[in-house]
């Protein structure tokens, strides 16, 4: 699944590859891609590549109490900087999560969760980003998320 590396790279082409990359059970945490930016905007030096992705709430992905559980975000965190990492580089490329470091805090329940994924580095051969996670609810934070990615040959 090769794109032009100076294609445009949009949301039609984030939901194909959420679709035929990833695996099952993330495609069953149901992403949807909100925003791609990959096009620096004018008077915006501290502008970085990035996606904004959608995670709906559902019971399914909540432990006790109603809490959206750990593990769903930081799928939904790793998820979301692929897709900001593949926005920023305008097609697809191999990649593989080498590092998630994840800093909770606070619980998000009864809401969705939005991933505003942020390239800081996109190199030849390690991506480095960092993810927002908030709830939809109120937009406050929920989780920072940092990342490495390995970029793979092919």
């Amino acid at each position: 699944m090769q794109t032009q590396p100076d294609a445009e790279f949009g949301i039609t082409d984030a939901k194909r590859i959420l679709g035929e990359v990833f695996a099952p059970w993330v495609q069953d945490l149901d992403l949807s891609v909100e925003r791609i930016e990959h096009a620096q905007p004018a008077n915006a030096p501290d502008w970085q590549p990035g996606a904004l992705l959608r995670m709906p709430f559902s019971e399914r992905l909540c432990r006790n109490g109603g809490v959206v559980c750990g593990q769903a975000l930081m799928a939904l965190a790793d998820t979301a900087m692929v897709i900001a990492i593949l926005a920023a580089n305008r097609g697809y490329r191999p990649m593989t999560t080498v590092d998630q470091t994840t800093h909770f805090m606070r619980a998000a329940s009864s809401s969705d969760v939005l991933a505003d994924a942020r390239v800081v580095r996109l190199g030849r051969t390690i991506s480095f980003g960092r993810v927002t996670l908030l709830s939809a609810f109120d937009n406050k934070p929920v989780a920072i998320v940092s990342s490495a990615f390995a970029m793979l040959p092919g």
